[in-house]
C-alpha cells in the first residue's frame, strides 16, 4: 500500500514520514493478527497448540510495541520537520487537532500500560487473574487507534478499497473473537449444563473435581486436552482457568485434577456439589494425534501428571510414563496409574527426592538408561517450566527429533 501510493521520498521529512507510515502500516496489521492468535479457533488451537499460540502471540506483542513506538515518533518528528516546527508543539497540534486522534492516543496509553505489565518482572508480582483481566485493555486500545487509521492514514485517506480490505480484516477478526470467546461459550453452558458432582481428596493439596453435564459426547474432548473453567460461586465465577482433563472424558463426566498453588486453585478445593459450572473448550493439541511412531514416553512433573494420565490411558502402542514429585505422598493418581500400568501392560516409574536414593536424574544418559529406545518414541511432556525446560535439554541431547517432543504448558 505504501509503494503503491509513494511516487518518492525526498530529504530527511520524507525519510521519517514514510519510515513512520510504513510501522503504522505494520503496527495496525499486527494488531489483528494478535488478536487473531488469542481468538481460540479451533483448527488454530489443534494444528499449532495453544501455548505456541500464546508464544506466538507474546512474541508478536513486542514487535508490535516496538512499530507502534516507532510509528508515533517517526511521523510526529516528520510533520514536525515538514511544518518547520519543534516535536513539542507539532505533538500538540496533532493530537488536539486531527480527526480522531484524542482516541487514538488514549489507545496509544493502554499499549504501553500493556506492555509495562507484561514485562517479565512485572509478570511476577501479579497472579494470573489480574494479568488476564488487564490484558483486555488491549481490546479497548485496539478499538481506540482504528479510526484515526483510516482517518489520518495517506494509505487510506481518498482510497475505498483500501479502506475496505481494513474494515473486512478488523471486522473477521473481532467476529471470530465474539464467536469463540463470548458466544460460543455462552451457547455450550446453556446446552450441556455442567454442575460440580464431587470434589475427591487425590494428595495433600491436589483435589479431583468431577463435573457433570447433558450431551457431553458433544464436546469432543480430546486426553490430554484442556478447557478454561469458570465455577458459578462467589469468588470464583469471575475467572475462567485452564485445567487439564485427569481422564479421558466420559458420556456422565469430566474429571480435572488441581492443585493448591494460589487463591483460585485453593478454592476448588472447596467446591460443593451442585455448582454450576462453565467450561470453555477443548482446548490444546497435546493428544495422541501427534503420535506418529507407536511408541510413546511420557514425563510428568508434579500435578503436570494430570494431562498425562489421560494419554497413559489413551495412546496406543508401547507406552512408558516417568513422574517426578518431591515425596511419596505427592504422587497423585498412583493408584490410577498402576492399575493401567497393569491393564495395559505399560510401564511406570515414580521418582521422589525425599526419602534420598529414590531420585531419576533428569539428565539424558539417565533417561536414556531406563528407556533405551527413547530416540525412538514421542515424547509427551507435563511440569513446572524449569523441569520441562530441563527435560527437553536431556531428550535433544540422547537424540530425541524436536518433532517428536510434545508438550504445552499453562505458564503466563
Amino acid at each position: 500500500m505504501w509503494w503503491a501510493d509513494t511516487a518518492s521520498v525526498v530529504g530527511p521529512a520524507g525519510w521519517l514520514t514514510g519510515a513512520g507510515r510504513i510501522t503504522g502500516l505494520l503496527a495496525g496489521y499486527a494488531c489483528a493478527v494478535l488478536l487473531a492468535l488469542m481468538a481460540r479457533i479451533p483448527l488454530l488451537d489443534r494444528a499449532v497448540g495453544t501455548d505456541r499460540l500464546a508464544r506466538w502471540h507474546a512474541a508478536g506483542g513486542r514487535y508490535t510495541i516496538g512499530l507502534v513506538l516507532a510509528h508515533v515518533l517517526l511521523i510526529l518528528w516528520g510533520y514536525a520537520l515538514t511544518g518547520g516546527k519543534g516535536v513539542v508543539s507539532e505533538t500538540t497540534t496533532v493530537v488536539l487537532h486531527y480527526p480522531d486522534m484524542l482516541k487514538a492516543t488514549a489507545g496509544f496509553l493502554l499499549f504501553l500500560l500493556t506492555a509495562v505489565l507484561s514485562a517479565r518482572a512485572a509478570r511476577r508480582r501479579v497472579s494470573y487473574e489480574t494479568w488476564h483481566y488487564l490484558h483486555f485493555a488491549t481490546y479497548a486500545a485496539i478499538f481506540l487507534a482504528f479510526g484515526h487509521q483510516l482517518a489520518n492514514g495517506a494509505d487510506f485517506v481518498g482510497h475505498r478499497p483500501a479502506q475496505l480490505v481494513w474494515y473486512a480484516l478488523y471486522g473477521g477478526v473481532a467476529a471470530l473473537l465474539c464467536w469463540y470467546r463470548f458466544l460460543k461459550p455462552v451457547g455450550a453452558a446453556r446446552r450441556h449444563r455442567l454442575r460440580v458432582a464431587e470434589v475427591r481428596a487425590e494428595a495433600p493439596g491436589i483435589v479431583s473435581v468431577y463435573v457433570t453435564g447433558e450431551r457431553l459426547d458433544e464436546l469432543r474432548a480430546r486426553p490430554g486436552q484442556f478447557f478454561r473453567w469458570r465455577f458459578l460461586t462467589p469468588g470464583l465465577w469471575w475467572n475462567a482457568s485452564p485445567y487439564s482433563l485427569s481422564a479421558p472424558a466420559d458420556v456422565r463426566w469430566l474429571r480435572i485434577t488441581v492443585k493448591a498453588v494460589g487463591a483460585h486453585s485453593a478454592a476448588v478445593a472447596r467446591l460443593t456439589p451442585g455448582t454450576r459450572v462453565w467450561a470453555e473448550g477443548p482446548y490444546g493439541g497435546l493428544t495422541p494425534d501427534r503420535a506418529g511412531s507407536g511408541k510413546s514416553l511420557l514425563l510428568a512433573g508434579g500435578v503436570g501428571i494430570t494431562p498425562l494420565r489421560a494419554l497413559f490411558e489413551a495412546l496406543p502402542g508401547d507406552t512408558a510414563l516417568i513422574y517426578w514429585a518431591r515425596r511419596p505422598q505427592d504422587l497423585a493418581l498412583r493408584g490410577e496409574l498402576d492399575a493401567i500400568a497393569a491393564t495395559r501392560g505399560a510401564r511406570v516409574h515414580y521418582s521422589v527426592s525425599d526419602p534420598a536414593g529414590h531420585s531419576l536424574p533428569l539428565t539424558g544418559p539417565a533417561l536414556a538408561r531406563h528407556v533405551p529406545d527413547i530416540a525412538e518414541r514421542d515424547v509427551y511432556l507435563c511440569g513446572p517450566p524449569g523441569m520441562t525446560d530441563a527435560a527437553v535439554r536431556a531428550l535433544r541431547a540422547v537424540g530425541v527429533p524436536p518433532r517428536r517432543i510434545h508438550h504445552e504448558s499453562f505458564a503466563f
